[in-house]
């Protein structure tokens, strides 16, 4: 294992450490956790606030979507770990500005036990707490199960739209449907080429082979659709396009917005040649793309990789995903 830190078991509090000594004017920590990351100012009093949480080793999620126009909270776990209750309960106690707060975040079982926990305590405090799962990975459980999905880089685009939202001054009915909204029509799949080392393990989460690709690996490894051999990068974007589409279903004249999203260890000149041929098959297909982002969004540490993304829009959804986000880690005038 090779990687530039100091003793693995300070890995996330230094790292978190390093953030917030880079991103002072941007973001704080909520009591004496470091855990606990928050947005500078925050509280925002009257508007409704919006948290969300997860293990590290996937900046820029979780905590990197934390702002303006964004989120106004994080817990952050160890890498790949949960964080506590109590450690999301710090948070929501923090933004708490008098009009609620909405949780949105991966569909995973620790995740899902720790948050519900939180939302528990906060409802005893007098803080009501609603919550949205994301579930956009159409590569971990077929359509008539989407329940059972994985939340990946998908819940980027959640963010975005609910911080409009939010930003906006809507009533926390209105973030939650309109949060709904952009993840019903939202759908991701992924490939892997390598795995990652987490540091505390020091050793990798699985092992592939150098003529190898895995079809539909999760962003902690979890297995994918299918293993097989390393395929060309436009054979690797139909691939993936062609698995959103059938679930998706847009029709002719629809808009989307594109994610093309590195896992950590990807160039970005490789991401680029995925998302030329992702855009010739959409508008190919009559699709329309308002927006493309093309980059590190969500990774996993230092795996090699990338994840696909669409979001079909309206336009309600346009005018949310346009609106201007200002976070250490998105910038959208």
């Amino acid at each position: 294992m090779k990687k530039i830190l100091n003793n693995p078991n300070q890995f996330v509090v230094e790292m978190l450490d390093g953030l917030l000594k880079a991103h002072p004017t941007q973001l704080s920590h909520a009591g004496d956790d470091i855990h606990c990351i928050v947005r500078a100012g925050a509280p925002i009093q009257g508007k409704v606030a919006l948290a969300t949480g997860g293990g590290s080793g996937h900046l820029p999620v979780f905590l990197g979507y934390v702002g303006k126009g964004m989120l106004d909270g994080c817990a952050v776990g160890d890498v790949f770990a949960s964080p506590s209750a109590d450690q999301m309960l710090e948070v929501t106690r923090h933004i708490h500005g008098g009009r609620g707060v909405v949780y949105i975040y991966g569909n995973y079982s620790g995740d899902v036990m720790n948050f519900d926990m939180a939302t528990e305590m906060a409802d005893m405090e007098g803080i009501t707490v609603r919550t949205v799962l994301v579930r956009d990975d159409v590569a971990s459980a077929p359509a008539e199960q989407a329940h059972r999905r994985r939340g990946v880089a998908g819940m980027v685009f959640a963010f975005k739209v609910a911080g409009a939202k939010a930003d906006q001054g809507g009533l926390l009915e209105d973030v939650v449907r309109v949060t709904e909204q952009a993840l019903a029509n939202t759908r991701s799949m992924g490939v892997a080429l390598s795995p990652c080392t987490v540091p505390m393990a020091g050793r990798p989460t699985f092992t592939i082979g150098e003529d190898e690709m895995e079809i539909g690996m999760g962003i902690h490894g979890e297995p994918g659709k299918k293993r097989e051999t390393l395929q060309t990068a436009d054979q690797i974007a139909t691939r993936m396009t062609q698995a959103i589409l059938e679930d998706l279903q847009p029709a002719a004249g629809d808009t989307l917005a594109v994610m093309v999203n590195g896992l950590g260890a990807t160039p970005p000149e490789e991401l680029y040649i995925i998302y030329r041929q992702v855009h010739d098959i959409l508008t190919g297909k009559g699709l329309k793309v308002h927006r493309a982002y093309v980059g590190e969004y969500a990774t996993s540490m230092e795996m090699a990789g990338a994840s696909l993304t669409f979001m079909r829009l309206d336009d309600e959804l346009t005018a949310l995903l346009d609106y201007p986000a200002h976070t250490p880690f998105f910038r959208q005038a």
